[in-house]
């Protein structure tokens, strides 16, 4: 079954981690998948890292998609207002699923650092890759889904509420695009258009598991240093909660509200790549996390 089949999707953030394994899932339900990020072959972003969009597209061609590589960069508004005018041109005007999940912040989070000790150009460059990115893509996503008069915005974070989560800048970043996802809803609502935020558990991405001395392949033998990594999941399962999600019929009963990855396991009977259902809900309250 292809429950998007027919669908437009942008996944911006695709390069890598969860962004990546959203668009497979979306293309694997059956959608256009444009993937769009700063790392190119031959060209990466400043993160230095060794996956690429192209890959991310590839991805999702091999598992039955339509995969479309663009490079941009979201923080600057005319490559995003570009990219935009390319989708309207090439799919008449269609544009259904919007997922906004630029991070970039990796190197810029002071762990353990107070706020004012830390540095302010990585604090405020935080804001711009997560959170500008994310108005700005917003912003010149909304007239197309308004046009139609229906489709989705998602806003991937860290966390469902507005608790502090252990550094400043971060804390603000996360927190922000769940309240972004909430004032989208309110705002697209009459329009027809709804908006919601989605977080995982403890992520299994590409630099988490090199961060870990591990691949998938052994990725619990990670516990040696963390045991909450036995706990972990894969990108899969939130993105393929999410592709379960963006299938409903009655989009807008959805809106303005935040999903985890282990509620929407819990909804849609989602298993992730390596046969586990982790639930990490359950086991941050049981260890008081």
């Amino acid at each position: 079954m292809k429950p998007l089949a027919g669908k437009v999707a942008v996944v911006a953030g695709a390069t890598r981690g969860a962004g990546r394994a959203i668009a497979i899932a979306l293309g694997q339900a059956g959608a256009t998948v444009y993937a769009t990020g700063r790392s190119v072959r031959g060209a990466p972003s400043d993160l230095a890292r060794p996956e690429t969009i192209e890959e991310t597209a590839e991805l999702v061609i091999e598992q039955g998609g339509q995969g479309i590589p663009v490079r941009v960069d979201h923080t600057e508004p005319e490559q995003v207002k570009a990219l935009f005018e390319r989708i309207g041109d090439e799919q008449a005007g269609r544009l259904d699923i919007v997922v906004n999940d630029v991070w970039g912040g990796e190197k810029l989070t002071e762990w353990g650092t107070p706020y004012w000790e830390g540095s302010l150009d990585k604090a405020l460059l935080m804001q711009r890759r997560a959170v500008h990115s994310h108005m700005i893509t917003s912003y010149y996503a909304a007239p197309l889904l308004v046009k139609r008069g229906e489709g989705l915005i998602v806003e991937v974070t860290d966390g469902y509420d507005y608790r502090y989560r252990g550094n400043l800048p971060y804390s603000l970043a996360k927190v922000s695009v769940i309240h972004l996802a909430e004032a989208l809803a309110a705002e697209l609502r009459p329009k027809g258009v709804a908006a919601l935020s989605v977080t995982p558990g403890f992520l299994r991405s590409e630099e988490m598991l090199d961060y870990f001395g591990v691949t998938e392949a052994n990725w619990r033998d990670g516990a040696e240093k963390e045991p909450h990594f036995l706990q972990s999941e894969t990108p899969f399962f939130l993105a393929r909660g999410l592709a379960a999600l963006a299938a409903e019929p009655d989009l807008l009963s959805k809106s303005g509200k935040f999903y985890t990855s282990w509620g929407l396991s819990d909804d849609y009977g989602i298993v992730d790549v390596d046969g586990r259902r982790p639930h990490w809900g359950n086991y941050a309250a049981e260890q008081g996390l």
